[in-house]
């Protein structure tokens, strides 16, 4: 299936089921080739961000922000054709949200504190030099700010 069909989907979905379709978007396209630990490092970005409320209220909002991450970067003609992939980054999205569903001191946090992470073979932003979380597979975690979630 192409991109910008599943994107397409989000926008006529209900939120959660939309922001669960979002994030395993993201997941797929950012870290399909990663370790479990590194797809669920790129998840808990996007839902660090969305607590934050500075790129959207919803995961969709965060992962479609500009230039933030895969959705937005790459052709809306790309095809998510591995179904095994696909399939793996479904179930790893669900127990993130699960997981970050759990009040803040029962997490399992795999970054604690990043906010932002880039793969080295792509990308080397302005921000490459700040405080790292982790390196995981090709993927680097950091904490470029402090993201406090929002006051309800």
């Amino acid at each position: 299936m192409k991109l910008a069909w599943i994107m397409w989907l989000a926008t006529v979905l209900p939120p959660q089921s939309a922001d669960s379709l979002c994030l395993s978007t993201t997941v797929y396209l950012e870290a399909r080739d990663q370790s479990l630990r590194g797809q669920k490092a790129v998840a808990e970005v996007a839902l660090r961000r969305r607590d934050s409320g500075l790129w959207g209220d919803t995961v969709c909002e965060v992962v479609t922000a500009r230039s933030q991450f895969a959705p937005t970067l790459v052709s809306p003609r790309t095809r998510l054709n591995n179904t095994r992939a696909w399939n793996h980054a479904l179930n790893v999205a669900f127990d993130a949200e699960r997981n970050w569903a759990l009040p803040p001191g029962q997490r399992r946090e795999v970054v604690p504190g990043a906010s932002h992470f880039h793969a080295h073979a792509i990308a080397q932003p302005s921000w490459r030099n700040a405080y790292r979380v982790a390196t995981i597979g090709d993927h680097t975690f950091l904490k470029v700010q402090s993201l406090k979630p929002r006051r309800s």
